[in-house]
């Protein structure tokens, strides 16, 4: 029985989601405009509904149906393309798309992306640095395979691996009163002006630990990302909670910044790696899990990890 599609229509409705319109996809290919729509037009028709809906003179936008192909069509041709890249010796090749959440990739993501290049050269690994909630989106429909972000219960459904545990701990300037304590009370910090990092899901999780003791910040100076809070912090403009602790205690201008225990018994804060739950890892894929797993073995402790 002959299969209703082939691989290169397939790769044409790949390239065609990606650059948002046949004539974009077909300049990346280096084929015809006409070949491309011909192509997604014969998957359509193979598929019995649409991929895509036409915008005039505006390109095409995924149908919600395109959107839950594209997800199994990359894993498809992620899968052909490690079969085919695999040599005799078994070494693993073919292309893997990556998401890593933006305050883990500045401390740990050049570091893990050299160390698989050295175990598996043979691998193009594409790395995209998003926030959580566009991880969340990118794995469902398929841009990215896997994704190193922290473990939050609001960020969908997907497999979950765990790499470590970090502990929040107090953001403090130098010169803070707060800063020659052992370790400082969350209640202490809300009496302060409060750097919060306001991105999706992590604003919510660092009020969250507010809540748990029962007090709540009244004045927040809000940032986006990890470095502008912590220069804030260190120019005495309020304090802060944070979980990913960059190498050296000092701001980006240069100033020093102090970190102190949390007193309270607050919850760890997991790095994992997120995988489509619907959809099986690819060779390239397990093989960037198992160098995590080895990477952050000697970098976090091993609470929760198997």
């Amino acid at each position: 029985m002959a299969i209703p599609f082939s691989w290169r229509q397939l790769s044409y409705f790949v390239a065609t989601a990606e650059q948002g319109s046949t004539l974009r996809a077909s300049e990346k290919l280096h084929v015809s405009q006409p070949a491309v729509s011909v192509a997604i037009g014969q998957l359509e028709q193979a598929f019995g509904q649409k991929l895509f809906v036409r915008r005039h003179a505006q390109g095409v936008d995924l149908t919600p149906f395109g959107r839950r192909k594209l997800a199994e069509v990359r894993h498809l041709i992620a899968h052909g393309n490690a079969v085919m890249g695999a040599g005799e010796d078994g070494e693993i090749a073919g292309d893997l798309e990556v998401g890593v959440f933006t305050t883990l990739a500045p401390a740990y993501a050049p570091g893990l992306m050299r160390a698989f290049s050295a175990a598996h050269p043979s691998v193009r690994v594409r790395m995209r640095e998003e926030r959580l909630d566009q991880i969340h989106r990118d794995l469902a429909d398929g841009v990215v395979e896997l994704a190193l972000l922290y473990e939050l219960d609001t960020i969908g459904e997907m497999a979950r691996i765990p790499l470590g545990a970090m502990r929040p701990y107090a953001l403090l300037a130098e010169d803070h009163p707060l800063a020659d304590q052992p370790q400082v009370s969350l209640t202490a910090l809300a009496q302060e002006p409060f750097v919060l990092i306001d991105l999706p899901h992590s604003r919510d999780y660092f009020l969250s630990l507010f809540r748990m003791v029962g007090a709540m910040p009244e004045q927040l100076v809000r940032c986006t990302s990890l470095e502008t809070v912590r220069g804030m912090v260190a120019h005495g403009l309020g304090c802060s909670v944070l979980v990913t602790r960059p190498y050296g205690d000092h701001s980006h201008d240069g100033r020093r910044l102090v970190c102190r225990p949390l007193a309270e018994a607050v919850p760890l804060q997991r790095v994992i790696i997120g995988s489509s739950a619907r959809a099986p890892m690819t060779r390239a894929a397990e093989a960037f899990v198992e160098t995590a797993k080895a990477y952050f073995r000697g970098r976090l402790p091993q609470e929760g990890v198997e």
